[in-house]
């Protein structure tokens, strides 16, 4: 379970990464907000797995 967890946090990263580029590429604001999200998103997601495994050992 927190090897697909790890994976979901490194695809979210991935593709907020992608989706700010592109929106910055068109100039679209909004895109690169969608995509800082998304990185956010994945960052968190990160932290809670590298919490847990901390506290399992």
């Amino acid at each position: 379970m927190a090897a697909d967890e790890k994976s979901q946090a490194k695809t979210e990263q991935a593709k907020g990464k992608i989706k700010e580029v592109a929106g910055r590429t068109v100039g679209n604001e909004r895109l690169t907000a969608e995509g800082r999200a998304d990185q956010v998103k994945g960052d968190a997601r990160q932290a809670k797995e590298k919490t847990k495994d901390a506290f399992k050992h």
